[in-house]
């Protein structure tokens, strides 16, 4: 698939959804869409729709926003140095859309790398596991398990 962002694609944002993605925007702790979301499937960027994240890798770490404790595909999350707001974080974006997702923390499970990537809901489309193979991300139904 040719992963990129497009006026098409912007146009159909919310409001929310291009505050997030274009204006390193951030949604309200606990408000996201896909916080509580424990169906099997993927993550892709709402933009581009570059696979991101699996539900496999994702868990409740109590923070208010959906995390994860890896991409799917690495290449297509770009971690750089944000120092916004007075802190010094890593910012994670998409490689294609270069849409901004959330930021990427070392206080994930230990067990599972210790990294925490803290993804904004408004940044992400949910793709079911039933609806992978027709849409085009079949290649990733192996990184998919059920989600306990």
């Amino acid at each position: 698939m040719n992963y990129k962002k497009t006026d098409e694609a912007l146009a159909r944002l919310t409001p929310e959804q291009y505050h997030v993605t274009q204006k390193s925007g951030t949604e309200r702790p606990g408000t996201g869409a896909y916080l509580n979301n424990k169906e099997p499937g993927i993550y892709v960027d709402i933009v581009s729709g570059e696979p991101l994240f699996a539900s496999s890798d994702k868990y409740e770490s109590g923070c208010g926003w959906p995390s994860f404790t890896k991409p799917i595909v690495p290449a297509n999350v770009n971690e750089l140095r944000d120092t916004s707001h007075g802190m010094i974080r890593t910012e994670v974006r998409s490689t294609h859309g270069d849409s901004h997702l959330g930021h990427v923390f070392e206080d994930g499970p230990r067990d599972r790398g210790g990294l925490r990537y803290c993804i904004n809901s408004a940044a992400l489309r949910f793709v079911h596991r039933d609806a992978m193979e027709a849409e085009g991300y079949g290649d990733y139904l192996d990184q998919v398990e059920d989600v306990k």
